[in-house]
């Protein structure tokens, strides 16, 4: 269990909040692995995720070999917001575990009402402000580069987008998978090929880099529709795959 500084004193409202966590709470995500919800805390909204229990092998790695992906979900918003990336404010993590093994673990955030996510510049080509929002995530993305920080689930739903007055602010969720080092030249593009597979989209992303770092538009463009074009066929050739097997 571990508390960011300006939390500490409301540690047992969320203890109580996380005790009660099967039976209420706002249900604001439910996959096959974990349950987000959000709590009223005092006069703000807060964020808990409860991370799936791990599979047998898991329980011992995360018990005495690895940090929990909670545990990495907090230290990683902590690094972000230290160097002025934009995140949901950690609050805690806990995780409950015995001598042996590991089991149920939460990330607490501030809960953060952003007007959409990356998602909704690829469903609706019409957004307001598309191309200044995607101009501006670019830049927002070269900046988690310049900063060492390897996103590993930069994907369309894990980026919050909020306006502030004639720009928009970017916050990451997710972020259990991070790595931290100097990035390549095309370890840094290859980040993007996760985002849309929607050419256009990747033109101006490719535009606005250019500008940003001077490299050749041919360059960056070439590498990064190539890398986007490699992803999206390994995605559906994944989800094929999936699809027959649960046909047999």
């Amino acid at each position: 269990m571990f508390f960011s500084e300006k939390y500490k004193p409301q540690k047992e409202e969320i203890l109580k909040l996380i005790d009660s966590f099967d039976k209420e709470g706002e249900n604001l995500g439910r996959g096959d692995r974990n349950v987000i919800k959000i709590f009223q805390l005092g006069d703000e909204k807060i964020n808990i995720k409860s991370f799936k229990v791990p599979n047998f092998i898991n329980k011992v790695v995360y018990n005495f070999f690895r940090k929990s992906k909670a545990a990495r979900s907090f230290e990683h918003a902590t690094y972000l917001i230290n160097h002025g990336i934009g995140t949901p404010y950690p609050i805690a993590y806990l995780e409950e575990n015995n001598p042996l093994f590991f089991g149920k673990s939460y990330y607490i955030s501030q809960q953060l009402e952003a007007d959409c996510t990356f998602r909704a510049l690829i469903e609706n080509p019409d957004y307001p402000n598309r191309e200044q929002i995607l101009r501006e995530f670019t830049a927002f993305t070269h900046k988690l580069h310049e900063n060492n920080i390897l996103f590993k689930d930069h994907s369309p739903g894990n980026t919050l987008i909020k306006k502030n007055g004639n720009q928009f602010n970017f916050y990451l969720v997710d972020l259990n998978r991070m790595d931290f080092k100097n990035l390549s030249f095309e370890e840094r593009i290859k980040n993007y090929s996760r985002l849309t597979s929607k050419k256009e989209m990747v033109e101006i992303m490719s535009d606005e880099y250019t500008k940003i770092t001077g490299k050749s538009y041919d360059k960056v463009f070439d590498l990064m529709w190539g890398l986007t074009s490699k992803f999206q066929r390994k995605f559906y050739r994944k989800k094929h795959l999936k699809q027959k097997l649960k046909l047999k």
